[in-house]
């Protein structure tokens, strides 16, 4: 009877202790289960979509992906993709990445994402976007529904109007004014009709031609058009493909001596003469966020779409002598940054 007591004591105390380690055990999996990504962008190149290059955006995502204790190589393993700035190539593409069953797919661009939407109702995509609703992509900012959620960068059609406001204050005899954006940016409703019906309050025409596609001849093609077309400036549509492009963009304007405003701080930082927007790095970082919700558990569509809202006005002054321009005083001072 004493044996058969200790007995039932031995096996109570190793009962317990297992059940009690049981939860660390528990914790310990988890903590080890490795999550898959796919990360997906319409033009910017394979390699350059990580933590440690010098990009405009993908390391405030690794950066803060990491401080949310994703660490890729340990517990995150990343895909990457690019649409090389070949719209007919989207399609085809999302099909791809949809086939390898990512747990997150993450992109940018309002028409990879309605390419998303096409190819998966099921697996989440966390994007940057212009506003969604016109798009089609969702049809509400506040409760999103489906698989797609994600920060706009417009935060209003009204952003459209500031920035022909600031156009114009830099050139104020201008009377017709050039947008830079896709065919399919032309036809939809949104920035540009937002953008000419601000340009018709104050007298301007606003004039295209639309892109036909987003490759370097298109490019060359549309501003020497407006060139031809005598426009007194261009303001630049926010398509990330513009982003990649950015370069090219700011050469031929210069080479027409033609003043812009673009979107981005980083076309801003090589040389363009104003951008008025959001930072794409802070954009990406709730990107992030919601990456780092949507693996512990959260429902994409109930996740509402994120309105940026840190927005910045930058001058470059010496773009400005360049052009042969003097910018008021006025826009100066409201500037968050001035190149001198």
């Amino acid at each position: 009877m004493a044996s058969y007591i200790r007995r039932r004591k031995f096996l109570a105390t190793l009962l317990g202790g297992a059940a009690a380690a049981w939860p660390l055990v528990a914790r310990a999996q988890q903590a080890a289960k490795t999550h898959r990504i796919a990360i997906v962008h319409p033009s910017v190149s394979i390699s350059e979509m990580n933590e440690t290059r010098d990009h405009p955006y993908y390391p405030a995502l690794f950066q803060e992906l990491r401080r949310l204790g994703y660490v890729e190589g340990k517990n995150l393993v990343v895909a990457r993709y690019s649409g090389e700035g070949q719209e007919d190539r989207y399609p085809e593409l999302c099909r791809d990445v949809v086939g390898t069953k990512p747990d997150v797919i993450v992109t940018s661009a309002s028409r990879l994402v309605l390419s998303f939407k096409a190819a998966t109702h099921t697996i989440p995509v966390v994007a940057s976007m212009a506003d969604p609703v016109p798009f089609g992509i969702v049809t509400s900012l506040a409760r999103p529904g489906g698989n797609i959620t994600g920060v706009s960068v417009e935060a209003g059609l009204e952003i459209w109007g500031k920035r022909l406001q600031v156009l114009r204050e830099a050139i104020p005899t201008a009377s017709k004014v050039g947008f830079l954006g896709s065919r399919q940016i032309w036809d939809l409703p949104g920035q540009v009709a937002a953008t000419r019906e601000a340009a018709a309050q104050v007298g301007i025409t606003l004039l295209g031609p639309p892109l036909e596609s987003l490759q370097e001849g298109e490019y060359r093609r549309v501003v020497g058009a407006m060139a031809r077309e005598r426009v007194d400036g261009i303001i630049i549509g926010d398509q990330l493909e513009h982003v990649t492009y950015r370069r090219l963009i700011i050469d031929l304007a210069d080479n027409a001596r033609l003043p812009t405003v673009f979107p981005y701080r980083e076309q801003f930082q090589i040389g363009a003469l104003m951008a008025y927007g959001p930072s794409l790095a802070d954009v990406y970082r709730r990107l992030a966020g919601y990456i780092d919700q949507i693996l512990k558990g959260a429902r994409p569509g109930e996740l509402p779409i994120y309105l940026a809202s840190k927005f910045e006005l930058l001058v470059n002054q010496k773009a400005a002598r360049a052009l042969g321009l003097t910018l008021p005083t006025s826009l100066l001072v409201r500037a968050d940054e001035v190149i001198e």
